[in-house]
């Protein structure tokens, strides 16, 4: 199933302190582990700041900077030529291309997919979409919040199972950034 990813890891990163997607987890940057969940892509979209750590990725950055989840989206989307997308936060080093592929699976003839997490509560950068539905609402949305965007394209709720490293699990905060290695 063709599909292209987009990966957001720009943003201030305000409780982390540093530059988050580029904090190493188990010897690699979790940029890198989110990429890895992608791997089938046909394209590797990068939003943020450039990296050395992902070859071959298109890196775009938002308008301006650090402008928060739909600005990003737009500028990742922007780049996006496959029939659907990826839409993953990049701080999620236990999402692995299993979870990637239900969710391009569960899309169906929806808008798009979402993940759930281990409390049902959507999971809005944890997605695949079909790329026009994106186009199409964000050309009528002026909100800043990705749920205000995303939630009324109606996307079919996808539960995985949680267990110690859960697929949903991101890295926030130092803290969380911790626990994650001590998870791997």
């Amino acid at each position: 199933m063709e599909f292209d990813a987009v990966l957001l890891a720009g943003g201030r990163a305000r409780r982390f302190g540093a530059d988050k997607p580029a904090a190493p987890v188990g010897g690699r940057a979790l940029v890198e582990w989110t990429a890895a969940a992608v791997a089938g892509a046909s394209r590797l979209i990068v939003v943020g700041p450039r990296r050395d750590v992902l070859p071959g990725a298109v890196v775009v950055r938002e308008d301006p900077p650090g402008a928060g989840p739909v600005p990003a989206l737009r500028a990742g989307l922007a780049e996006v030529r496959a029939p659907r997308l990826a839409l993953l936060a990049a701080d999620m080093p236990f999402l692995r291309p299993a979870h990637v592929a239900r969710l391009l699976d569960a899309i169906g003839d929806r808008p798009g997919a979402v993940l759930l997490d281990g409390d049902g509560r959507e999971q809005w950068l944890a997605g695949c979409w079909r790329p026009a539905a994106l186009r199409e609402a964000l050309d009528a949305y002026e909100g800043a919040s990705l749920r205000g965007l995303l939630g009324p394209l109606d996307p079919v709720p996808v539960a995985v199972p949680g267990g110690a490293r859960p697929a949903w699990y991101d890295c926030d905060t130092p803290e969380a950034l911790a626990a994650a290695e001590r998870l791997l």
